[in-house]
């Protein structure tokens, strides 16, 4: 679990440097797809993977607006002060977690129960396919986008004399 979170992690950080060659207005400007902007959707995927930790232990859900996150200046600083509760979440997970139960009770009345691994795979593969979205994005505005490339990124190390 932890490896696929870093990735995210990692890839997230690289999109910060990338977008920092942009002015606010491209960050900012409506795009076909996803949340509405580039800036928008790196705000809603800290967002969500911030808000399915919180609902997971229990804690307040306590929503952010992206109104007073319009740089990227301001969404990268939110990022690293909720960064600190979602990473000792993620470095406490242990197996047994896996399977516990978590009910959502939905505004219409019903209650539909998941299993905590599911949630945290469903928060790794949300940001994965949102981070696509930005690819498709740059590649719009004539720019490479960010590799998605598992591979060299450091997040296994091999051990050296072949051995597991």
């Amino acid at each position: 679990m932890e490896t696929f979170f870093r990735y995210n992690w990692i890839v997230r950080e690289q999109w910060y440097a990338w977008c920092a060659d942009l002015p606010p207005e491209e960050l900012l400007r409506p795009r076909t797809g996803g949340v509405g902007s580039i800036l928008r959707t790196l705000f809603h995927v800290i967002d969500v993977e911030w808000s399915w930790l919180q609902l997971l232990q229990g804690k307040p859900d306590d929503e952010e607006d992206f109104a007073n996150y319009q740089t990227l200046q301001a969404v990268r600083e939110l990022d690293h002060k909720l960064h600190k509760d979602v990473e000792a979440f993620v470095l406490a997970w242990e197996p047994g977690m896996e399977k516990k139960a978590f009910i959502d009770r939905r505004t219409d009345g019903r209650a539909d129960m998941d299993a905590w691994g599911e949630i945290m795979r469903h928060v790794i593969a949300h940001e994965i396919h949102h981070m696509g979205q930005l690819s498709v994005w740059a590649r719009e505005i004539g720019r490479v986008p960010v590799s998605a490339n598992v591979i060299g990124k450091g997040l296994i190390k091999p051990n050296p004399n072949g051995r597991s």
